[in-house]
Protein backbone atom coordinates (compact mmCIF):
# COMPACT_ATOMS: atom_id res chain seq x y z
CA UNK A 1 0.00 0.00 0.00
CA UNK A 2 1.49 3.39 -0.77
CA UNK A 3 0.81 6.73 1.23
CA UNK A 4 1.14 10.35 0.40
CA UNK A 5 4.15 12.56 2.42
CA UNK A 6 5.34 15.36 1.40
CA UNK A 7 8.45 17.27 1.43
CA UNK A 8 8.67 20.74 0.97
CA UNK A 9 10.79 22.52 -2.37
CA UNK A 10 12.30 26.20 -1.81
CA UNK A 11 13.41 27.61 -4.74
CA UNK A 12 15.85 30.84 -4.34
CA UNK A 13 16.24 32.90 -7.79
CA UNK A 14 18.75 31.37 -10.05
CA UNK A 15 20.36 29.29 -7.05
CA UNK A 16 19.61 25.28 -7.39
CA UNK A 17 16.31 24.39 -5.39
CA UNK A 18 16.71 23.30 -1.89
CA UNK A 19 14.30 21.11 0.15
CA UNK A 20 14.04 21.20 4.18
CA UNK A 21 15.82 19.23 5.63
CA UNK A 22 15.24 19.83 9.44
CA UNK A 23 12.75 21.88 10.87
CA UNK A 24 13.90 22.65 14.04
CA UNK A 25 14.74 25.93 14.53
CA UNK A 26 16.83 27.13 12.77
CA UNK A 27 15.38 25.65 9.56
CA UNK A 28 18.25 23.27 7.71
CA UNK A 29 18.11 22.80 3.62
CA UNK A 30 19.87 20.66 1.15
CA UNK A 31 20.01 19.83 -2.30
CA UNK A 32 19.76 16.56 -2.23
CA UNK A 33 15.98 15.32 -1.92
CA UNK A 34 16.69 12.12 -0.39
CA UNK A 35 17.65 13.56 2.51
CA UNK A 36 14.97 15.86 2.31
CA UNK A 37 12.15 15.16 5.39
CA UNK A 38 9.31 13.45 4.33
CA UNK A 39 6.68 14.88 6.27
CA UNK A 40 2.67 14.77 6.69
CA UNK A 41 0.31 17.39 4.94
CA UNK A 42 0.14 19.62 8.13
CA UNK A 43 3.89 19.75 9.46
CA UNK A 44 5.17 21.19 5.73
CA UNK A 45 2.40 23.54 5.72
CA UNK A 46 3.66 24.48 9.22
CA UNK A 47 7.24 24.34 7.31
CA UNK A 48 6.23 26.81 4.25
CA UNK A 49 4.91 29.02 6.83
CA UNK A 50 8.07 29.52 8.84
CA UNK A 51 9.95 29.99 6.07
CA UNK A 52 8.29 32.05 3.36
CA UNK A 53 9.41 35.40 2.80
CA UNK A 54 10.23 37.80 -0.43
CA UNK A 55 13.44 35.77 -1.43
CA UNK A 56 12.49 32.00 -1.03
CA UNK A 57 9.46 30.49 -2.79
CA UNK A 58 8.34 27.52 -0.76
CA UNK A 59 6.22 24.33 -2.14
CA UNK A 60 4.75 21.45 -1.18
CA UNK A 61 6.07 17.75 -3.98
CA UNK A 62 4.30 14.85 -3.27
CA UNK A 63 6.06 11.72 -2.82
CA UNK A 64 4.78 8.34 -2.54
CA UNK A 65 6.46 6.02 0.78
CA UNK A 66 5.28 2.09 1.23
CA UNK A 67 3.39 1.40 4.21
Amino acid sequence: MKNIKFVVKVSRGSLAPAFVQRIDPPVQMTTNRKLALIMGKFTAEDAIKSIQNSRCVPELVPVQVDV
